[in-house]
C-alpha cells in the first residue's frame, strides 16, 4: 500500500522517515483516509515507546506521511535471527510494546496491526530502543462501537485474534491477542498456528488454544506458559482487559524470573486462564447444498473497489505470505466475506464452528434414462421384476442390519473420566457397563495427583459392553532433584544428572587448592533443587592447585621479596643472620632458588643482619699486654703505638674506637701507651 524512504528535512536539519502512499491508491478515499488516520492516531500518542509523526501532506497527488526514522531492524529480524529467546530476554522486549499499546489504548486507540514488522529495534551506540509503528490501521473506539467498518476484518492473519475472524470486533483485547502471539514467537521462534493457505489459520485461531511455548522449549516455568495462555485465550473475556493490565502482568513474571524462581503456583494460578465452557458463539444460514454463502451484499460499489485495492482481498487470503496485513469483507455468518469482483466461494461450515450438518457434496443434475422400445422378453422378464425387487431388498435390508450391527450398534464409546479421581471415575465406567483396570501412573503438569491423566481406550473411542478401560493416574507435576555432585568426576556427574532426568549444562574450570583436578568443585542450581525434566545443571570443575612461578630474590630487599612471594599465595619462612659482607636486610640466600611451586607452598629466605658488633672495652690504665689480649679475645685486631706523652711506662693512656663504642667483630683497635 505504501513505501518508506529515508530522507533529510531540509527545514530542520534531520533525517526523517517518509511514508509515500503507492501510486493509483491515492485516488481511493479509503486509503487516503488511512493515512490521515495513522497520522491523527499517531499524533495523540506522545510516547517513547512510538514511532512519532511529524507531519502529513500531499504533493502533486501523492500522499505522504514525515515520520520519525528510527535506525536498526524490525522485531521480525531478531526472531529470524536469534528466536527462540531465552524468557527474559523476550518480556524485555514485549515490555516496551505492550507500554506503547497501553498509551494507545488509554488514549481510546486500538493498533489492529501488532506483528514484528511493526515492532523497530532502534539500535544507537549507547543504547536500544523499541517503538512501535504503522498505527494505519488503528481506530478510535467508543463506547457504543466496538466493531470494523462494515463488511470488513482487517489484520494480519497469523496474529488476528478470533472475535475479529468471526465476528469483526475489534477492540483493546484483540491487541492483547496479537501480543501475546508474538510474545509466544519471541519465546519458541515459531508461530502458534501454521496452515498451508491463511484461511486454515485463521480457523486455527478460532478453533484451537495457542499452544503451551514449554511444549516446544522444554523448561520455561509454567507461570510462563500461563501468561501466554492468559493473553491469548480465544475467549476474549478471559484474557487481559487492556495492555496496561497485560503489561502489569509481563513486569509480575519477568520480576519472578529475576528473583530465580522457576516454580510459582499462585503466580501461575493467578494468571490461567479459566476454563472455557462453551464456543464462540456463531450463527450460520447453510444454502441448501450444506455450504455458506460468503458472499458480502454489503460490499459493493465504491466499498467493493476499496476492499479489491487493498492490501489483500479474499480471493488472496489463501495464498499471501501470513506476514502480510490482509482486509478482507465480514458477513454475519462467519465474519468474512468477499468483495463483488470476486467470484463465490463455498466453504464449509465447521469453520467458524456452526453446529449445521452440510450436505455430502454439490448435488448433481439428474440424467434422464433413454426412452427404448420394449421388447416380448422384457415383458415377460418384467412379470418377476417384483419378485426379484423384493428378495433384493430383503437382501439389502439384513445385509443392512447386519453391518449395522457388527459395525456400530452393539458397541457403546468409552466416557470422558479424565481429571476425575479414582473412584468417581470406577463409578463412571462401570455405570457404562465397562471393566476398570489401573495401570502405570502418569506425570501430569495440570492433574492433580491420583486424578486420571488417560484411558486406554480413549475417550469417545468404541468399545464393547464388557470391555476393560485402563486408567492411568496423575503422579503430579514431573520434578527431580539435583544430585549432589561436588566430588565426582565429570563422568560419574553427566550419568547422576541423566538418571535423574537431567542435562549436563555449561561447565566451568577453576583452580581449586583442596578439590583434586577434575572433579567437580560445585554445581548450579545446587544439590537438592528441584528440577524439571530436561533442565540444564551447570557444574564448576577444579584445574587442580593454581601454579606459582618462582623468581630468584637473592641479593635482593627482604621485605619486597616477602611480599610478592605472599602475594603469589606462597608462605614465607625467613631466617635472620649476621654477615659481614651483606648489607642488612638483604637476602643472603633463597630455597628453592626458581622453578614451579603451587599456593600454600613455602619459601625459605636466609636474611642478613648485617656484621656482629661488639661493644669496646674500657682498658685505660691497663698494661699493654693485659689489654692486648682482653681485646684479642673479643676478636678485635691490635695496633700499639705511643702517645706523644709517652715516657715508658707501658699502659694504656687511650684508644680508638673508645671504651663503650660498638664495633664489628674483628674490627682494627689502636691502643695509645704512655
Amino acid at each position: 500500500m505504501a513505501g518508506v524512504y529515508e530522507a533529510v528535512d531540509l527545514r530542520l536539519e534531520r533525517t526523517v522517515a517518509v511514508k509515500v502512499m503507492h501510486q493509483g491508491l491515492g485516488d481511493g478515499n479509503d486509503f487516503a483516509d488511512r493515512f490521515v488516520r495513522e497520522a491523527r492516531a499517531a499524533a495523540q500518542l506522545s510516547h517513547p515507546n512510538v514511532v512519532a509523526v511529524y507531519d502529513q501532506g500531499e504533493d502533486d497527488g501523492t500522499v505522504f506521511l514525515a515520520m520519525e526514522y528510527v535506525p536498526g531492524r524490525t522485531l521480525r529480524d531478531v526472531i529470524r535471527d536469534e528466536a527462540p529467546l531465552g524468557a527474559a530476554r523476550a518480556l524485555a522486549l514485549i515490555e516496551p510494546v505492550l507500554a506503547a499499546l497501553a498509551a494507545a489504548h488509554r488514549a481510546g486507540i486500538v493498533h489492529r496491526d501488532v506483528k514484528p514488522e511493526n515492532v523497530l529495534i532502534g539500535e544507537g551506540p549507547e543504547s536500544t530502543s523499541v517503538k512501535v509503528a504503522d498505527f494505519g490501521l488503528a481506530k478510535a473506539v467508543s463506547a457504543t462501537s466496538h466493531h470494523t467498518a462494515t463488511g470488513v476484518v482487517i489484520g494480519t492473519v497469523s496474529y488476528l485474534a478470533p472475535e475479529l475472524v468471526v465476528q469483526g470486533q475489534a477492540d483493546a483485547r484483540a491487541d492483547v491477542y496479537a501480543a501475546g502471539v508474538l510474545l509466544y514467537e519471541l519465546l519458541t521462534g515459531a508461530k502458534p498456528h501454521e496452515g498451508e493457505t491463511q484461511i486454515q489459520v485463521a480457523y486455527k485461531h478460532v478453533h484451537e488454544d495457542v499452544p503451551a511455548p514449554s511444549a516446544r522449549v522444554p523448561g520455561l516455568p509454567a507461570y510462563v506458559d500461563a501468561l501466554v495462555a492468559r493473553a491469548t485465550a480465544r475467549d476474549k473475556d478471559q484474557r487481559p482487559a487492556d495492555a496496561g493490565v497485560l503489561l502489569h502482568q509481563v513486569r509480575r513474571v519477568a520480576q519472578t524470573l529475576r528473583d530465580g524462581i522457576t516454580e510459582d503456583p499462585e503466580l501461575e494460578t493467578d494468571l490461567r486462564p479459566l476454563p472455557v465452557v462453551s464456543p464462540l458463539p456463531v450463527e450460520m444460514e447453510a444454502d441448501s447444498d450444506g455450504f455458506a454463502d460468503l458472499e458480502s451484499p454489503s460490499t459493493t460499489g465504491d466499498d467493493a473497489r476499496a476492499t479489491r485495492d487493498s492490501d489483500t482481498t479474499f480471493e488472496s487470503f489463501f495464498e499471501a505470505p501470513s506476514e502480510r496485513t490482509t482486509v478482507v469483507g465480514h458477513s454475519d455468518d462467519l465474519g468474512v466475506a468477499v468483495s463483488d469482483r470476486t467470484q463465490q466461494i463455498q466453504v464449509p461450515h465447521d469453520f467458524a464452528g456452526s453446529s449445521v450438518a452440510a450436505a455430502p457434496g454439490i448435488a448433481r443434475l439428474p440424467v434422464p434414462e433413454p426412452d427404448l422400445p420394449r421388447t416380448p422378453s422384457t415383458r415377460r422378464r418384467s412379470r418377476r421384476g417384483p419378485l426379484v425387487l423384493l428378495l433384493s431388498l430383503l437382501l439389502v435390508v439384513a445385509v443392512g442390519l447386519a453391518s449395522w450391527w457388527f459395525g456400530f450398534a452393539r458397541y457403546t464409546t468409552t466416557p470422558s473420566v479424565l481429571g476425575m479421581d479414582r473412584a468417581a471415575a470406577v463409578e463412571a465406567l462401570e455405570a457404562a457397563g465397562l471393566e476398570v483396570e489401573v495401570g502405570d501412573p502418569s506425570y501430569s503438569e495440570d492433574v492433580p495427583v491420583d486424578d486420571v491423566v488417560s484411558t486406554d481406550p480413549g475417550p469417545g473411542d468404541r468399545v464393547l459392553p464388557g470391555d476393560t478401560v485402563v486408567l492411568s493416574l496423575s503422579r503430579g507435576p514431573e520434578r527431580y532433584d539435583v544430585p549432589k555432585l561436588s566430588g565426582l568426576s565429570v563422568d560419574e556427574a553427566q550419568a547422576a544428572l541423566e538418571r535423574m532426568k537431567l542435562e549436563f549444562g555449561r561447565q566451568v574450570d577453576r583452580y581449586h587448592e583442596t578439590v583434586p583436578e577434575g572433579q567437580v568443585i560445585s554445581s548450579n542450581p545446587k544439590a537438592g533443587a528441584t528440577l524439571r525434566p530436561g533442565t540444564a545443571v551447570n557444574v564448576v570443575v577444579s584445574k587442580g592447585r593454581e601454579p606459582v612461578e618462582l623468581d630468584d630474590w637473592t641479593g635482593k630487599k627482604a621485605d619486597k621479596a616477602t611480599a610478592a612471594l605472599t602475594g603469589a599465595g606462597l608462605e614465607v619462612d625467613t631466617e635472620r643472620v649476621f654477615d659481614d659482607d651483606v648489607a642488612e636486610g638483604v637476602v643472603i640466600s633463597q630455597s628453592p632458588t626458581s622453578g614451579t611451586l603451587f599456593k600454600g607452598d613455602t619459601v625459605k629466605l636466609v636474611v642478613s643482619k648485617g656484621p656482629e658488633l661488639v661493644q669496646m672495652p674500657r682498658v685505660i690504665a691497663q698494661g699493654e699486654k693485659a689489654a692486648k689480649e682482653r681485646l684479642e679475645a673479643l676478636g678485635f685486631t691490635v695496633k700499639v703505638e705511643r702517645s706523644g706523652q709517652y715516657i715508658g711506662l707501658g699502659f694504656v693512656l687511650s684508644s680508638d674506637p673508645g671504651a663503650g663504642e660498638m664495633v664489628p667483630k674483628g674490627f682494627t683497635v689502636t691502643l695509645f701507651l704512655i
